[in-house]
């Protein structure tokens, strides 16, 4: 049987790579620009193989508890690994797929195709002006994993663009996003007083090496109008094979302090990342 071989091509915004996991056999890892941006297993869509996947997928299962189908968005599409996911462990969800890389979208779809029936539709725009043009309470799930390059950008960390996912979602909908910061997470409490100034709920996953200012890394945000099942979450977090913390009330309050509110005028993509912060070999 011939091995399969990695695929290279210029997409829109860098260079992506898809390259076979050689102990697995239809999945792929894929980059760009040297950046990991997705692992996807076509044999088993329900297996995520990165921590910050693996926590926005634990948040969305604790926003909804169950097997039930889902009305989900997600903003940033890569491999599309959570929505297949999502698909795998709740099957009849609604899925919709915002990802700004025309190339990106046609590598995934040569490559990696979805199944016919999979629920998820994948749309070509910019995230912001597609989620500022959606339906209102038009969903129950809104995941945002946007980055160019590895750094998210500015017009998706304002106070408008808060007040739009919040549009979006329905009564005690989720509003769940990866972020990247390092001490003194400068970044990181901004957003947290941004999302906080729009909802009444907020909590906070990441590896407690992060959190306590060690390395710079990933965290999850979490949002919502209803009261969040921070409980749960935690003793998910902490006995996932790559455990976390989740930060909420009190304690958030005071990792946020006094950040300010990010304005349209005012706002910059998260900080770049150190060398090697998510890079690979």
């Amino acid at each position: 049987m011939t091995e399969p071989l990695p695929v290279l091509a210029a997409t829109d915004h860098g260079t992506a790579k898809l390259m076979p996991d050689v102990d697995r056999d239809r999945a792929w890892l894929l980059t760009v620009d040297g950046a990991p941006q997705s692992y996807v297993d076509l044999d088993d869509p329900a297996r995520l193989e990165f921590e910050y996947a693996r926590r926005l997928a634990l948040a969305t299962d604790c926003a909804a508890p169950g097997d039930g189908p889902l009305d989900v968005v997600h903003l940033g599409g890569g491999a599309l690994a959570l929505p297949r996911r999502t698909a795998a462990v709740r099957p009849g969800s609604r899925q919709q797929v915002v990802e700004a890389d025309a190339g990106l979208i046609a590598l995934v779809a040569r490559h990696l195709p979805l199944p016919p029936d999979s629920g998820i539709t994948v749309h070509h725009a910019d995230a912001r002006a597609w989620l500022e043009a959606a339906p209102a309470d038009s969903t129950d799930v809104l995941v945002a994993d946007v980055f160019g390059g590895s750094r998210v950008p500015a017009h998706l960390t304002t106070l408008p663009y808060a007040r739009a996912a919040e549009r979006v979602l329905r009564p005690g909908g989720v509003y769940v996003a990866n972020l990247a910061d390092g001490a003194p997470f400068a970044f990181l409490r901004s957003q947290l007083a941004t999302f906080g100034a729009v909802f009444a709920e907020l909590a906070l996953i990441a590896e407690p090496g992060v959190l306590r200012g060690r390395r710079f890394g990933n965290a999850v945000l979490v949002a919502s109008h209803r009261p969040l099942d921070t409980a749960a979450l935690a003793r998910r977090a902490a006995a996932d094979a790559f455990p976390a913390r989740v930060q909420h009330g009190a304690a958030l309050a005071r990792f946020t302090g006094d950040a300010a509110v990010v304005r349209d005028e005012d706002a910059v993509p998260s900080p770049v990342p150190p060398d090697g912060a998510f890079g690979i070999g």
